[in-house]
């Protein structure tokens, strides 16, 4: 718990300044053909970015590490992280390489609707090519915040996302007026993150007597491990970002800001998936994989339980608020410069029809390190397999009458098929055995959340957001809103024994 608070907290910082990122792309970029071609460019490196950082890389390394930490030490777990890296760096430049050649192939199959639009298409492929080699510096991330993790330090690895929301940040400040478009400043510091990131862990390694070389590329038995068991973990843990790339897919051949507004809609609902799933996630898989290897069954079945209803402690009054208020939420964030009402309505659609789906989203990320603590990724890749396919016959039939609403409301719909499953296979195996205090708290966390959503919506009346009143005026009834329903959802799980002040002392001591 304490460990999840720590990701929880760097997150929660790196989200806040992630706003700020995206207020200002939304100000300056807005939701036209420059934000959907640097979008589609960003989305490239960052979907093997979420794969990576957060999906089939630690399912597969950390389990891996963390053994060889615990039963032949320190040093030999180091080497196995030199040797994994070599691997991996070399796989990745000749992947880069071959792409950056590539692009114009790749772009036809990533967005096949800008193929209508030269000029569209040409900026896609241009910024594509300067942001793809992100995907070399934040792989060895990946692979640092793996072995910082697996030894108990989280902080330095989970501040790296907000090294990146500076750098776009500073680049929209710095280089807008240098550069052909404000697409081009923001992929150059996409470009730049990565380098930043890179040195940053590289330094915090070196401060944890764990520095490492790079030795000559070897497939050793433990890479070849690794190897084996990534392949089908990229596409178990990462069946929600997968989702999301069809939606780009297709939302390229929907009408102009499509993928736009279905950015911004992520954005804001990425907020509980990483401060609480991904948070949650990074914690427990480490747990786990010493439970696991120590044959302490119970204690992972009990560690599984308080994850699972911490995690939907604060993803169900999420969902609720991105449900009852989305244009309230998008139009306090968004709603200036190029971001017009139009866009503010667009995206309050796409964000409402995600917040169906926000506590499965968080559940993956959840209830996937039960598997790949125990070295399993065939089961998860069977699972997403036909998550995926469910979300495409999904979005073929919705995105007719619903646009890129429906997109969204396919992905929701797909991840809570995957989250069901996940969980039905866990218990099938006696991974996942759901106890009283779990079955109990539920029905009160949706109770909570129902009274907390019917005064947001009447909060939401009484100040009618909508009146002109500037910026300031929004910004402010907003921060009133969402302070006024943490009171009520927290003063009611105070009530109904949900966050019990044992249980909040026991965090603050670390146990």
């Amino acid at each position: 718990m304490r460990a999840a608070a720590t990701v929880g907290g760097f997150t929660m910082i790196s989200r806040i300044t992630g706003f700020a990122r995206d207020i200002l792309i939304a100000a300056i970029v807005g939701a036209g053909p420059i934000g959907d071609a640097f979008f589609v460019a960003f989305k490239l490196p960052n979907f093997f970015r979420r794969l990576f950082a957060e999906g089939a890389f630690n399912a597969a390394f950390v389990p891996l590490f963390s053994g060889r930490l615990a039963r032949k030490g320190r040093e030999a777990a180091r080497l196995f992280a030199e040797d994994t890296a070599a691997v991996l760096l070399t796989v990745l430049f000749l992947l880069v390489a071959a792409l950056q050649m590539a692009m114009p192939v790749a772009m036809i199959a990533l967005a096949p609707g800008f193929t209508d639009d030269p000029a569209t298409f040409g900026l896609a492929v241009e910024l594509t090519r300067i942001t793809f080699p992100y995907l070399l510096f934040i792989s060895l991330v990946s692979l640092f915040q793996g072995v910082l993790n697996s030894t108990g330090r989280f902080a330095a690895a989970a501040a790296t996302p907000i090294l990146l929301n500076l750098c776009l940040i500073a680049a929209l400040l710095l280089l807008v007026e240098h550069v052909p478009t404000a697409g081009h400043a923001l992929a150059i510091g996409v470009f730049v993150a990565g380098a930043v990131q890179f040195l940053w862990l590289l330094h915090a390694l070196h401060r944890a007597g764990l520095a490492l070389r790079l030795p000559r590329p070897r497939l050793t038995p433990g890479v070849k491990r690794v190897v084996a068991l990534m392949a089908p973990a990229a596409l178990g843990a990462g069946v929600v970002q997968i989702n999301l790339v069809i939606d780009i897919i297709l939302a390229s051949t929907l009408p102009e800001g499509s993928i736009s507004y279905l950015f911004y809609a992520d954005r804001i609902s990425q907020l509980p998936i990483g401060v609480v799933g991904v948070a949650v996630g990074t914690a427990l898989l480490p747990l786990l994989s010493r439970q696991a290897a120590s044959g302490q069954l119970d204690d992972a079945r009990l560690s599984l339980n308080r994850a699972i209803e911490f995690a939907l402690l604060l993803s169900i009054p999420a969902a609720a608020a991105c449900l009852v208020i989305p244009s309230v939420l998008v139009g306090a964030l968004f709603e200036r410069g190029a971001f017009t009402p139009a866009d503010t309505a667009a995206t309050a659609w796409a964000l409402a029809a995600y917040a169906w789906g926000l506590p499965a989203y968080v559940m993956v990320k959840v209830l996937g390190p039960a598997f790949f603590a125990r070295e399993d990724t065939s089961t998860p890749v069977k699972i997403a397999v036909a998550a995926v396919a469910v979300n495409v016959v999904l979005n073929l039939i919705l995105m007719g009458p619903m646009l890129h609403a429906g997109l969204a409301l396919a992905t929701a719909i797909a991840s809570w098929l995957n989250t069901a499953l996940l969980a039905y296979f866990a218990w099938r195996r006696g991974w996942l055995k759901p106890d009283r205090r779990l079955l109990w708290a539920l029905p009160k966390m949706f109770a909570a959340a129902l009274i907390m959503a019917a005064a947001l919506l009447f909060g939401a009346i009484a100040l009618d957001l909508r009146l002109p009143g500037g910026e300031l005026w929004r910004a402010l009834s907003l921060a009133i809103l969402v302070a006024g329903a943490v009171a009520v959802y927290f003063g009611l799980g105070w009530i109904l024994r949900l966050a019990r002040p044992s249980d909040l002392r026991g965090l603050a001591r670390g146990r």
